[in-house]
């Protein structure tokens, strides 16, 4: 299996007053196509900044970050948002739904950035909100859905531009258990059923679980035992 995701000595500094901080010290770790990872991790240990490094959101300070063969961390602000909406869906803890737009619009917001026309769009985001079991609920609003079909609104939005990548910060941490279940069990199947690929910060033991392998970080390094195969 070829590796969608490769990361070579990769390194984050900020800057906190007068005192510079390396919050990632040259992480490597590949990432084949079709893998779903859970990073885990104390607080603090660098696990959102790696993803965010991953989905484009971030930039490194030293090291390489090579996704389906492109260098994003040589891209620059234009061309790395250009990239990111046509190779990330980016799923987050508390969903980020437009609360006057219904689901369907919720979801199609992405592909306003694409040439569709409103039919094509309409259409694709029936199709995502078919495949995470909310084909009934398209004309809902945020507050007339419960948290867990919120959050497969927002993975339906994710999903909805075909991305190569789906990055996950904590998808389950506002939810109660069952829902919880139901979220994963969701990414399971877009895994393994659609061949997504899959990185998902979590805390939680039973979320990372679900995933095909975990890797750990431990203050900015990967721990000795990294990957973990489920």
């Amino acid at each position: 299996m070829s590796s969608l995701v490769s990361i070579r000595n990769l390194r984050k500094t900020y800057q906190r007053g007068a005192e510079r901080v390396e919050v990632l010290h040259g992480i490597n770790l590949e990432i084949p196509e079709g893998d779903f990872v859970a990073l885990m991790g104390p607080s603090g240990s660098g696990k959102t900044t790696l993803l965010n490094l991953i989905g484009g959101l971030d930039t490194p300070s030293g090291g390489e970050i090579e996704i389906a063969g492109a260098r994003i961390d040589s891209m620059g602000g234009g061309r790395l948002a250009q990239w990111r909406s046509n190779n990330v869906g980016f799923v987050f803890q508390f969903y980020n739904l437009m609360p006057t737009l219904n689901a369907q619009k919720n979801v199609e917001l992405p592909l306003l950035l694409t040439r569709l026309n409103g039919a094509q769009r309409k259409r694709n985001a029936e199709i995502a909100l078919q495949l995470v079991g909310l084909a009934d609920r398209g004309k809902h609003k945020p507050n007339e859905l419960s948290g867990g079909q919120q959050q497969r609104v927002a993975i339906a939005r994710a999903i909805v531009s075909d991305p190569t990548l789906l990055i996950c910060d904590e998808p389950t941490g506002d939810l109660d258990r069952q829902s919880a279940e139901e979220i994963l069990a969701l990414l399971q199947s877009l895994n393994r059923d659609h061949g997504k690929t899959i990185v998902m910060v979590t805390h939680d033991p039973k979320a990372a679980d679900h995933a095909r392998r975990t890797v750990h970080l431990d203050k900015g390094t990967l721990a000795a035992d990294a990957a973990i195969a489920h």
